[in-house]
């Protein structure tokens, strides 16, 4: 049987859809390949039609190992 690792990640990721629209998203995992699916379904779950992921990429990973960590995610200011 594998060894489990219980250790959790905060993961920034940012995606690039078929309309050309740019999202990040945030997500808690304890590995690569799962903050990736939760990445996906968090984006599925956000539109009402599926989005057409074009390119999906982790930006940042930082371990969950004390209070405070986060992100700072730039928004766009609307005129």
């Amino acid at each position: 049987m594998a060894e489990s690792n219980s250790e959790s990640y905060l993961y920034k990721l940012e995606a690039i859809l078929a309309d050309e629209r740019q999202m990040t998203v945030i997500v808690v995992s304890s590995s690569d390949e799962k903050a990736f699916v939760y990445a996906e379904n968090n984006l599925l779950r956000h539109t009402v039609a599926p989005p057409g992921i074009q390119s999906l990429g982790i930006v940042e990973k930082k371990p969950l190992v004390r209070d405070g960590v986060g992100y700072t995610v730039e928004t766009l200011q609307f005129d």
